[in-house]
């Protein structure tokens, strides 16, 4: 289901005032003109979990930036088998620049609220501003980063020390400044055990038994199945494997 809002104003556009996507992402790279230019042609809309926001080998028209919620990105097998390859959060930019057509898919994890604008509204404004594609660079080279540091997660890490991974990186995202300050957080978890034994490559049995087993140590709390508390962002990372 999706709700859609024009977003116009004469001046700087109130929803690009107060919006993390200018303050932290990649709109931060934009001049006033620019934004308001940007403004005219968005559109801010709710997808409810479970919505496709990129559909694999779909033409690019649009792209967006993730307002609130977390999306998931799968890549698919020809036989129909899928693996979720990497999430994505709030304020993040949602799609590929510099290509005409996706080669992944991206899913509402959970209820998302997006800004969308058109392809070649943002290819007009990344010619205009270097700024801007330094941005959308350095996005990309974080996930790649962060892509090498799950390779090592998947491949040498315990399956206490996945799951603990996988909490610690909701935390970091959810919650960025618990995360920095080492203290304690608490959040709702994007995904299902299936998906997230999916994204870990383990069996829903194994994520249960090691999230029952932080439990049962003290480095988190669960209530109503999804609700996850933390004491201290030091030792669910000790737990993590560091």
């Amino acid at each position: 289901m999706s709700r859609r809002q024009d977003v116009h104003t004469a001046g700087i556009p109130v929803l690009c005032m107060a919006c993390e996507a200018r303050h932290r992402g990649v709109c931060g790279a934009l001049a006033p003109e620019q934004l308001v230019a940007l403004a005219k042609t968005s559109s801010k809309h709710h997808v409810d979990s479970g919505g496709e926001l990129v559909g694999d080998a779909e033409t690019v028209e649009g792209y967006s930036n993730i307002l609130s919620g977390v999306v998931k990105l799968t890549k698919s097998l020809p036989d129909g088998r899928e693996q979720i390859v990497g999430l994505q959060f709030a304020p993040d930019f949602l799609g590929r620049p510099f290509q005409a057509e996706s080669a992944i898919t991206a899913q509402a994890a959970t209820g998302v609220v997006l800004c969308s604008f058109p392809k070649r509204t943002i290819d007009r404004l990344i010619r205009e501003s270097p700024e801007l594609e330094h941005r959308l660079h350095a996005q990309t080279l974080r996930e790649l980063d962060e892509a090498r540091s799950w390779m090592l997660t998947l491949g040498r890490k315990t399956a206490l020390e996945k799951v603990a991974s996988y909490l610690l990186l909701i935390a970091s995202y959810i919650d960025p400044e618990a995360g920095a300050a080492s203290g304690a957080t608490s959040f709702d978890l994007p995904m299902s055990r299936l998906e997230i034994a999916d994204f870990l490559g383990l069996t829903i049995e194994t994520v249960s038994r090691q999230l029952t087993k932080l439990k049962v140590e003290g480095v988190i709390g669960i209530a109503q199945n999804r609700h996850i508390t933390v004491d201290s962002i030091d030792r669910l990372r000790q737990r993590s494997g560091g």
